[in-house]
Order: structure tokens, then C-alpha cells, then sequence
């Protein structure tokens, strides 16, 4: 018993930042109008079928029905959440804040909340075609990204393989490879039990949102299967072209040290930096943040972020 506790407690800060952990509300964040969106290409949102609790809407994406929504108007940002995550638990309390400014599109991932699961593993790289395959349904041409986790793996990913897209993008407590983990959290996230989570805040959430419930051990199963995996993304690194925001906890499950290495591969912390030629990427730490509640830091997010997506954009 102890020892599924303790793999729990660790998938909890690896994994998720449910809405027990972070504090995050539940349903449609207050005060954003999901209608208004400034998306005016050759698909529009209107077209795409509604959810039930017309919060959001669906479209046809790489045999996905790819659950969305749009909030605030402004400059695209498309948001991808954790593993086990949803918009809501993940986001809850940046989205009404980030979408004052500027275009929030928020996406649940294959297998994730309103997102049905499909017959293919999860990948990044799948996931990140996804994305990719949204923004081009919406007709946009580029977007900032911002991805949490293994949204943030997913978003490296979206950077390395349409750079095209992408123009400018925060990575939040994830690593470039699997290294980048503590090795105890990767214990963890190899102990993932989907029967044993059962009634857990992730489970719940789940629950209430999925549209198939019952798959919830196979969304598990394959996130404990994609997580386990060994992998090395240095070389792709090398073809993100959009300045990057490299942002982690200072008690995050992610090694700081391997922070610092990617925000190097990025371009920052040469010596030019200290001769007044400043990289176009950033590293920020979070104080006093774990991974599973660096999202709920709003207070010290928010200023961190909302000037970096704010700067001028590349060209």
C-alpha cells in the first residue's frame, strides 16, 4: 500500500495538475466569452461541431474528433496540457488571465478529456502533427505555443517539426530528453497503475469529461507507455527557430540542469549575453513551485510570460 501511494503521489507532480492540486475551477473559466475569435481562414470554428455543454468544439483532425476552444481575441496562443490533464485542470487559472490579451486556443489531446482515444499509441510527434493539423484547419498561420509538461513535449516537438507555425513558444517543466527526469520520478511513472488510480482527482476529472469512461485504463496504459520511452531530441532542437521561453519549479521533477542544457541548445547562456548581445530565448525559475502546482503560480507566471509573448514578434 505504501509503495502504491508513494508511485501515486509521485505520477501526481509529474503528470497532472488537477484541480484539487492547483486550486484551478472546473467548467468554462468566468468571464471569457467563448465565442469571440478572430480565426477568419478557410475554416472557421463555426463550422466545426459544438460539445454539448457548448464550451468548445471539435474538429476532424488525423482521424481524431480533436476537442478545442477559443477564448478572448488578439494574437493566437494555442495551449497544450499535461498527461492525464484537461484545459480546465490544467489552465484554470492562466487562461481568463491570458486570454484578456489575446487569442486562447486550448486543445485536450488524443485520449484526453473531451477527446476520444483513437487506434494508434501516443506519440509527441503524433500529438504535435495534431496541433499542427489544428492551426491549418483554423487557417491561421503562425500561433504561440505554450505547453505544460508532456503538452510540453508535445510543443518542442510542433517547434522542431513545422517551425513554419510556430511563432513563439514556452516550454513548462518538460525535458528534451528522458534523462531529463528525475530518475525516482521515472520510477513513478513507470509504476502507473490505472486500476489502482481509480477515484483519484485525475480519475474524476476523467470521469466527468471523457467521452468513453470506461477507456480510462487504456489512456493510462498509454500515457505509462509513452512516458517510459528513452529518447533524445538534441538534434531536433537544433531546428526550433522561434524564441523560446524555457520556464521550470525550482522544486520541479524535471532537473533544473537540464533546464539550463536546453535553454543552451536554444541559444541562451553564451558569452555574448554577457557583452549586451542578449539571446532570443529565456530561462525562468519559479520559486517555491513544485511540478504539479507550477501552473497555479499565476502571480509569478504571469509576469514572466505575458512580456515574452507580448515582445515583438519574429519575422
Amino acid at each position: 500500500m505504501k509503495t502504491i501511494t508513494r508511485s501515486l503521489h509521485v505520477l501526481a507532480a509529474v503528470a497532472v495538475s488537477a484541480a484539487l492540486m492547483t486550486g484551478c475551477t472546473t467548467g468554462n473559466a468566468e468571464g471569457i466569452d467563448t465565442a469571440q475569435t478572430t480565426s477568419t481562414g478557410p475554416q472557421a470554428p463555426g463550422a466545426d461541431r459544438a460539445s454539448d455543454d457548448g464550451e468548445g468544439r471539435y474538429a476532424a483532425i488525423n482521424g481524431l474528433e480533436l476537442y478545442y476552444e477559443i477564448h478572448g481575441t488578439g494574437r493566437p496562443l494555442v495551449l497544450i496540457h499535461g498527461g492525464l490533464d484537461t484545459i480546465d485542470s490544467a489552465f484554470g487559472t492562466l487562461l481568463p488571465e491570458l486570454a484578456k490579451t489575446r487569442q486562447v486556443i486550448a486543445v485536450e489531446l488524443q485520449a484526453h478529456g473531451h477527446t476520444a482515444d483513437i487506434d494508434r499509441p501516443l506519440r509527441y510527434e503524433l500529438m504535435a502533427d495534431d496541433i499542427a493539423g489544428l492551426v491549418s484547419h483554423l487557417g491561421l498561420e503562425k500561433v504561440d505555443v505554450l505547453g505544460y509538461s508532456l503538452g510540453g513535449g508535445v510543443a518542442l516537438q510542433l517547434g522542431s517539426r513545422n517551425p513554419e507555425l510556430v511563432n513563439k513558444l514556452v516550454v513548462t517543466s518538460a525535458p528534451y530528453r528522458s534523462d531529463g527526469w528525475y530518475p525516482e520520478v521515472r520510477a513513478g511513472m513507470a509504476a502507473m497503475d490505472p486500476d489502482a488510480m481509480v477515484g483519484t482527482p485525475m480519475h474524476e476529472i476523467y470521469a466527468r469529461t471523457a467521452p468513453k469512461p470506461n477507456e480510462w485504463p487504456a489512456l493510462v496504459t498509454k500515457t505509462r507507455q509513452l512516458l517510459g520511452e528513452d529518447y533524445d531530441w538534441t538534434a531536433s532542437i537544433a531546428s526550433i527557430t522561434a524564441p523560446t521561453l524555457v520556464v521550470i519549479g525550482d522544486g520541479d521533477s524535471v532537473r533544473l540542469t537540464h533546464a539550463v542544457e536546453l535553454f543552451g541548445l536554444l541559444g541562451g547562456g553564451k558569452a555574448d549575453g554577457a557583452m549586451g548581445g542578449a539571446p532570443s530565448s529565456r530561462l525562468a525559475v519559479v520559486p517555491g513551485s513544485l511540478h504539479y502546482n507550477i501552473l497555479s503560480h499565476g502571480d509569478l507566471l504571469l509576469p514572466i510570460i505575458s512580456p515574452f509573448l507580448d515582445g515583438p514578434a519574429p519575422k
